[in-house]
């Protein structure tokens, strides 16, 4: 059984706090199974933007609660994740957005590459 989403947005908010980063939820989506975005503000006017991973990146040994996370954006304008979010609203209204501001540009997630 998959962690909801709500239950993992929670948690990673606080991992980011427990790492010294602030994290705030930005839009709430499904308690239950909506997507989850992260935009990492690095404070500097950019951003990095981590939507989740294609299926194809987990395998069988993947536990329940694990969510993986592609770079979709490095240090780009805000500007851009915006317009990307946008688009994303358009085809599914009940996603998730966490707002970290790190200045290195930690996430905290599991990026495949």
């Amino acid at each position: 059984m998959r962690l909801t989403s709500e239950f993992w947005v929670g948690a990673y908010v606080r991992r980011c706090f427990g790492e010294g980063a602030m994290a705030a939820v930005a839009r709430r989506g499904a308690k239950e199974a909506g997507a989850i975005f992260v935009i990492v503000n690095r404070l500097d006017g950019t951003v990095d933007y981590y939507a989740p991973a294609p299926q194809s990146y987990f395998d069988s040994d993947d536990g329940p609660g694990e969510r993986k996370f592609e770079k979709r954006l490095a240090a780009a304008p805000e500007a851009e994740a915006t317009a990307k979010l946008e688009r994303e609203k358009a085809m599914d209204p009940d996603f998730w957005v966490v707002e970290v501001e790190d200045r290195a540009g930690r996430c905290f997630l599991d990026v495949v590459e």
